[in-house]
């Protein structure tokens, strides 16, 4: 069994809760149906968002709607703020213990931030 680490990024609309857990749900689900992944495989979450996406943490969000997720360990951290880059992101790194391949996990890209892995599709 190997760890393998999945990503995955998704533009927010608007700084608000509602927008927030939309991006979540919406992006988290993509990685579950992507990937087959459950959550007693999940070794632990991190989860970035940009300065400008402050109204709740998307650790919050995930143990409220996706209730078997729990007693997974997450951590919501600050973006580095960097010249140019990309406005409303939320970015999530889903380590996850599995037999595939490194080439055989699919990471998610949606929406404004499918620009951040032009070269994963």
């Amino acid at each position: 069994m190997y760890q393998r680490g999945i990503r995955g990024a998704i533009t927010i609309d608007n700084n608000t809760a509602d927008c927030i857990e939309d991006g979540v749900t919406e992006l988290i689900q993509e990685i579950i149906k992507m990937n087959g992944i459950k959550p007693e495989d999940v070794s632990n979450i991190i989860f970035t968002m940009t300065k400008d996406l402050n109204c709740i943490y998307p650790a919050q969000i995930l143990r409220e709607k996706f209730i078997d997720w729990k007693y997974v360990p997450m951590i919501c951290v600050s973006e580095l703020e960097i010249e140019n880059s990309l406005k409303k992101c939320l970015r999530v790194l889903i380590n996850v213990n599995t037999e595939k391949k490194q080439e055989d996990i699919k990471h998610v890209y949606l929406k404004g931030a499918e620009v951040l892995r032009k070269d994963l599709k």
